[in-house]
Order: structure tokens, then C-alpha cells, then sequence
């Protein structure tokens, strides 16, 4: 077998399906409304550009020197996961695979009405000078005392319309994980979606969530590493969501802004022979050139969804989602 071949070809299939056209559709201005006199939010248009500023200047350090420790004052969760592993790769391929460029121009910024911990803010990234998708950053401050960090980013799908949102002057209501005023509890949305992911249609909550970028794109990619190595291996897939990960954040119309990090795990279990690693993450990651038993690799998710109120008709949709492999095995 060819495994430059299947490996290249499977890299770039991912990126191809959950890659953006440079014409991303708009996305709509906050919606101000009408409220008596209350305390400012938490986080105010001002602040917001101060912490991206910040987060840039640290991402610009730790890239230079592709060194995820430099990465530790604003860089944080599935973010610091991800962005280990490009370090990683980019050793591995003297640079020729950089990091990816993360942009801290804000398109629209939603600002959390919270007075407890932790608190979630979001921000729509403006489209970056190589015209790929605009990202969806999510930054976490734990504590009163803690900085802003930045928790992960997920590049929005072709053609998602963002859904209106409280100007950042107000602020955007925080809800819980098991919040009842949705369609569905933001924990149980991040673990069904998990299941149509590891099921797809043999899932009972297929019909929830109905077909998205995301969904096409894990099967697709799944799909060709069965047929790349149904001939030494059996390869299976699971999915599942981070305890603890969920945030969520209100929409104009009642619904909400729901984000989650997943793990998918990928293991090819070798029947016979040798498979060559020859992509340089999979070979920096294992520490191997080749492997005979198990091949097993692990991806970190993050996922964002929007999430119609409770009665609604609407359907529960996939607005932005990043997939990166942050860890190998072999035997």
C-alpha cells in the first residue's frame, strides 16, 4: 500500500470538506434592545479588543519559537491542545506546515451578562487576508482574578448564518449546562451530536440534528481510511463529548450559542504486516517509523452549535467546527 498516498489524500479530504469558500455569508450586527438601567456587562467592546490583543501578542511568541509553553498566559484548553500538535508538526516538517493563522480582528463580538465563574465570551473573527473562513474564538475567564484565554477556535461553515445576539453593551445571557429553556439542555445537545457522529442515521438522535458540514465531513474522511487500509486493517471510530466543557450564551430570539469540545479517537487495528508511517505528525507523535498491532489517533474537537428555544420548530444547527489531531499511538 501507498501510505504517503492514503495518508496525504486522507489530510487534505478533511481539509477540503470543513474548509470555507472565501464569500462567507455576512454576518448579522447585534441587535440592541430596549431594557431599563442595569449594570454594564462584564466585558465591555473596549475590554473585549484589549484580550484579543493580548492573545495575539502571545500566539505571535509562542509561534515564533514554537513553544507551547510560551502559549500558558492566554492559551488554554482544546486551544493549547491544538495548538501544541501544530507546533509538533511544524518541527516535523521544517516549517513547511505552519501553525494555522488565527485572526483577533473582531467581525462581532458577544460579551457575557453574568455575575458568576466561568465566564464565556465569543467572538466572530473578521474573514483573514487568505480568504479562508472566519473563525468563532471562545475565551474563558475561571476567576475573578484570572485573564481571559483563549479555550478554542472553530471555523464557521459555509454559508451558517450567525444568529442575532445582544450588542455587547448589554450582553448576552450566560446559561448553564443543563438549562430547560432551550430545545435541548446544552450538555445533552454536545453528547447526542457526539452519538450521530460515532452512529450516524443508526443513531436515535440522527433526526435532531439532521445532516451538517461537520457530520459530512467526519464520514467522509472515515469512510476513505476504511478503504485505505481495508486490506491489513479494521479501523474503527468513536466520539465522545469532554465532561465539563459545555458553554453556552442567549441569542436574541431565545435560544442560544451552545460550544463544546469533543474527542474523536480513530484505531486501525493491523491484521497483518507493516504500515510505514511516512506523515511526519503521525511519525513526531508515536516516535516510530512503522507500526504492525495498533495505530490509534486522537483528534480535539471543538464544536459550536445554535440551539433554538424551548417549543421552537427550528432545527438544532452546526454553526462552526475545527477537527485536529493533537495525539498518536502505535504499537
Amino acid at each position: 500500500m501507498n501510505a504517503r498516498r492514503t495518508r496525504g489524500a486522507l489530510a487534505l479530504a478533511l481539509a477540503a470538506v470543513i474548509g470555507l469558500a472565501g464569500c462567507a455569508n455576512p454576518v448579522p450586527e447585534p441587535q440592541p434592545e430596549p431594557v431599563p438601567a442595569q449594570a454594564p456587562p462584564v466585558l465591555d467592546a473596549t475590554q473585549s479588543a484589549r484580550v484579543l490583543d493580548q492573545v495575539e501578542e502571545v500566539l505571535a511568541t509562542g509561534d515564533a519559537a514554537l513553544d507551547a509553553n510560551q502559549l500558558d498566559p492566554r492559551v488554554t484548553g482544546p486551544a493549547l491542545a491544538i495548538r501544541s500538535a501544530e507546533y509538533v508538526r511544524a518541527q516535523a516538517t521544517g516549517g513547511e506546515r505552519a501553525p494555522v493563522t488565527i485572526p483577533t480582528e473582531a467581525q462581532v463580538t458577544i460579551t457575557p451578562d453574568t455575575t458568576s465563574w466561568p465566564r464565556t465570551q465569543i467572538v466572530v473573527t473578521e474573514q483573514p487576508a487568505d480568504l479562508q473562513a472566519p473563525l468563532l474564538l471562545v475565551l474563558i475567564q475561571n476567576g475573578p482574578r484570572e485573564e481571559y484565554k483563549l479555550w478554542g477556535w472553530a471555523r464557521l461553515g459555509e454559508g451558517v448564518q450567525m444568529p442575532a445576539t445582544a450588542a455587547p453593551a448589554t450582553g448576552s445571557p450566560q446559561l448553564s449546562a443543563d438549562d430547560t429553556s432551550l430545545v435541548l439542555p446544552p450538555e445533552d445537545v454536545l453528547a447526542q451530536y457526539a452519538d450521530v457522529l460515532t452512529n450516524g442515521d443508526a443513531s436515535p438522535y440522527a433526526a435532531t440534528f439532521g445532516t451538517s458540514f461537520f457530520r459530512s465531513a467526519i464520514e467522509a474522511v472515515r469512510a476513505q481510511t476504511v478503504q485505505g487500509l481495508q486490506a491489513v486493517a479494521t479501523v474503527s471510530e468513536t466520539v465522545a463529548p469532554e465532561a465539563g466543557s459545555v458553554s453556552a450564551l442567549g441569542t436574541a430570539d431565545g435560544g442560544a450559542i451552545v460550544v463544546g469540545q469533543m474527542t474523536t479517537v480513530t484505531t486501525a487495528a493491523i491484521s497483518q504486516g507493516t504500515v510505514t508511517l511516512t506523515d511526519p505528525l503521525d511519525k513526531a507523535l508515536t516516535g516510530k517509523e512503522s507500526v504492525s498491532q495498533n495505530l490509534v489517533r486522537t483528534w480535539t474537537d471543538v464544536v459550536v452549535f445554535y440551539v433554538p428555544p424551548a417549543g421552537s420548530d427550528a432545527g438544532i444547527q452546526v454553526l462552526a467546527a475545527e477537527h485536529a489531531r493533537t495525539a498518536v499511538t502505535g504499537e
